[in-house]
C-alpha cells in the first residue's frame, strides 16, 4: 500500500534526497538542480529538496519544499559541497496549495535574481499531452542524494551525498493530475527518495519534463508519485512565470 511521505522532509536529522537504484548524473542533465538548506550544520549546508530550470531565471520545483516568498538558494553542481556557486531567489509556490487530493497543486517556482549562463532550460510539455501515455512509457527521474536505504536495529536509515543522480523507470499508473511510476529494482526500475521532491520525470530520454516529485511509498521502493505538469492547473500557475507550449 502506498504510503504518503513528502519527499522533501525527514523524521530527524537533515533529510535524505536523491535517486534509488540509480547511477550518477554527471553532465548529464545540467539543468537540474538542488535547493540547499540555508542551516550550516557541522557538515556544512546539505540539498533538501531538487528541481529543473525552465527558463534563464525560473527554477521549477514543488510547494511544499519552502514557504511562499522565502528567500532561497539553489546548486547546479552535480557534486554538490558546501561552498560552491549558489543562485539566490524568490520561492512562489501555487496559492491554490495544499489543494486536494486529486489536485494538490503542489508546485512552485524560485524566481532567480540573475539568470543562469550556460545551462539550457528544460523543456515543459504541451497541453494536455500525457493523457495517452503507452503503458510501457519510460520516464528519466533526477535528483540529489540518497543512493540506498538500509534497514537497520534502529530502523530505516537513508543514505545521501548532495550528487545527482539518475534512474529510469515504467510508467505504472495514471489519471488527470498524477503520474505513478514504477521504481521496483526487481524489474530493471529506479526511482526517487526523500529530498527528490520538486525533481523532473522526464519523458523518456527526451528534455521534456512530464512532471515533478511530490511523493511515494515510505522506504522508497515501489513507486515514484508525480505531479502532471500538462494539466490545466499546471499551465495556469506556470504561464505567469514562463512561456508555454
Amino acid at each position: 500500500m502506498l504510503v504518503s511521505v513528502l519527499l522533501g522532509s525527514l523524521l530527524t536529522g537533515p533529510p535524505a534526497t536523491a535517486i534509488i537504484n540509480g547511477t550518477l548524473d554527471g553532465n548529464q542533465h545540467p539543468a537540474v538542480g538542488g535547493l540547499v538548506s540555508p542551516t550550516q550544520y557541522s557538515d556544512g549546508t546539505w540539498i533538501y529538496c531538487s528541481g529543473t530550470l525552465i527558463s534563464p531565471t525560473v527554477f521549477l520545483t514543488a510547494a511544499h519544499c519552502a514557504t511562499d516568498g522565502e528567500r532561497v538558494a539553489v546548486t547546479f553542481d552535480s557534486d554538490y559541497e558546501d561552498g560552491d556557486k549558489l543562485y539566490y531567489g524568490t520561492f512562489e509556490a501555487d496559492p491554490a496549495y495544499p489543494g486536494t487530493q486529486s489536485d494538490s497543486h503542489d508546485i512552485a517556482v524560485v524566481v532567480l535574481d540573475k539568470s543562469v549562463k550556460g545551462v539550457k532550460p528544460a523543456q515543459l510539455p504541451e497541453a494536455d499531452s500525457l493523457s495517452d501515455l503507452s503503458a510501457t512509457q519510460r520516464f528519466t527521474s533526477v535528483g540529489y542524494g540518497a543512493y540506498e536505504v538500509t534497514n537497520e536495529p534502529g530502523g530505516h536509515r537513508y543514505l545521501y551525498d548532495d550528487r545527482r543522480m539518475v534512474a529510469t523507470g515504467e510508467l505504472n499508473a495514471i489519471n488527470k493530475t498524477w503520474l505513478r511510476i514504477s521504481m521496483n529494482a526487481s524489474t530493471g526500475d529506479g526511482g526517487t527518495c526523500y529530498g527528490d521532491s520538486g525533481g523532473p520525470n522526464f519523458l523518456g530520454t527526451t528534455d521534456v519534463i512530464a512532471g515533478i516529485t511530490i511523493t511515494g511509498d515510505a522506504v522508497c521502493r515501489s513507486t515514484n508519485v508525480v505531479y502532471r505538469l500538462d494539466t490545466e492547473s499546471a499551465r495556469a500557475f506556470l504561464g505567469q512565470f514562463v512561456s508555454l507550449p
